[in-house]
């Protein structure tokens, strides 16, 4: 009899949606640095004597954590005349 795993079968390993240990950890370790890293981000962004480029990143990084980041457009062309797309899959035997 043959060993090895069955097909879809896990052996080992993390157990899905467990996630790694040291990720974990340096999350844990980044939160408890959070409320002065948006303090400073406030401070930068109220500073008149900073660069209004560090002012704008500032704020930016701000309203990103607190709405979430802005959507991207993608340009497609004349929405009267949308991108037609096919996908077309063929299977085929082996040496074929």
């Amino acid at each position: 009899m043959a060993g090895g795993s069955k097909p879809g079968e896990r052996r080992g390993g993390r157990k899905k949606g467990v996630p790694n240990k040291a990720t974990a950890e340096i999350k844990a370790l980044a939160q408890q640095h959070g409320p002065e890293a948006i303090a400073t981000l406030v401070s930068i962004m109220k500073a008149t004597k900073q660069p209004p480029a560090a002012r704008v990143a500032a704020a930016k990084e701000l309203l990103d954590r607190a709405y979430g980041k802005s959507v991207q457009p993608i340009e497609g062309g004349d929405p009267d005349k949308p991108i037609n797309m096919a996908l077309q899959i063929a299977f085929r035997r082996p040496g074929a």
